[in-house]
């Protein structure tokens, strides 16, 4: 099959105004607290916006590329983003953590969806917010976003709500730790089972001790690893839903390519069949083609709807948190 250049010529200017965002976005992220995923949605919502015809009018020469990069390039940036996940990891965590980080992640799920359903919030965002939050923040918004058919918009919302979220609970979760007089221990297991990122989680466990970081680190891995159990139920859950569908739709519901590629990546790593060094050159590469995929993302969401959903998003984001906070913190105290 001979490669031809002219179909993807089409996505060049979406794709370089991508890339320039995430370059930006990088920058700014020595300047501020945020993550670079969420400064990137932001950027990128920004000059979408105030360029508004430019990337969203009919006839955009731009558009065509940043649709890919936000749904093609994202989807390989996922499937190498496995290498990150060594299931390994899970002989360090005793079987009463084992079970404090599942409750968890079933509690903040369930919790982000009724509470969408209480104030109206749309499912699809709920459910982002939801997992999100409990379980590896962006990373598992954008594992999971297409598998759910989640619109640019409610991935924007999600991974900018979660990851403030995250930036409060660097300070919040280790306060919260000593007032309840948690050990160097407990606190590492109930920062690493409460905060949305890595670096998170990690940062907060570090604040209070060492120990604290080591088993903040450990715990939080936990959780990221559940993210592959996670998008094969909601794989499992949009067959079910699909069932009394046309044979059509039907045969377009199955497992990603890009997660079998996710998983087999994840399998890789937690055999070692790669050194060291190859791994974290994939992982880096995973890293900022993720970067340029929010970008792209942000530079498809339009303000109108910001503004008609944020404001319950951000309650829904709040009082979750909050509960995730409170539960983790009970079973904690109980086991």
């Amino acid at each position: 099959m001979q490669f031809s250049a002219t179909k993807y010529k089409k996505y060049t200017r979406g794709l370089l105004a991508s890339i320039a965002v995430a370059i930006i976005a990088s920058v700014f992220t020595h300047f501020v607290s945020f993550s670079t995923a969420t400064v990137a949605i932001i950027l990128g919502m920004v000059v979408g916006n105030y360029f508004y015809k430019t990337f969203h009018g009919d006839g955009s020469h731009f558009k065509a590329g940043v649709k890919w990069a936000e749904k093609d390039l994202l989807m390989f940036a996922i499937a190498l983003m496995g290498i990150n996940l060594n299931f390994t990891m899970l002989a360090n965590l005793g079987v009463q953590t084992l079970l404090i980080i599942i409750a968890g992640m079933i509690f903040t799920i369930f919790m982000g969806l009724a509470l969408g359903k209480l104030f109206k919030l749309n499912p699809k965002l709920s459910l982002m917010i939801g997992i999100g939050n409990g379980v590896c923040g962006s990373s598992a918004i954008a594992a999971t976003s297409g598998v759910a058919k989640v619109s640019s918009n409610d991935i924007g919302i999600s991974i900018a709500l979660v990851n403030l979220m995250g930036t409060i609970g660097i300070f919040l979760a280790p306060a919260l730790a000593s007032l309840l007089g948690f050990t160097d221990i407990q606190a590492g297991v109930f920062t690493g089972n409460t905060l949305q990122a890595v670096g998170q989680a990690v940062a907060a466990g570090f604040s209070i001790s060492p120990e604290a970081g080591h088993y903040a680190t450990v715990v939080k891995m936990g959780r990221v690893l559940l993210l592959v159990p996670l998008v094969l139920i909601l794989i499992y859950i949009a067959k079910r839903e699909n069932a009394n569908s046309s044979e059509e739709v039907k045969a377009k519901v199955g497992v990603p390519s890009f997660i079998l590629w996710f998983v087999g990546f994840s399998v890789v790593a937690s055999l070692g069949w790669l050194p060291k060094e190859v791994e974290g050159y994939i992982s880096t590469v995973s890293h900022y083609i993720t970067l340029i995929a929010m970008s792209a993302i942000g530079l498809m969401i339009h303000f109108g709807t910001i503004v008609k959903s944020a404001g319950t998003a951000f309650k829904v984001s709040s009082l979750l948190f909050a509960l995730q906070l409170i539960f983790s913190a009970l079973l904690i105290s109980m086991l």
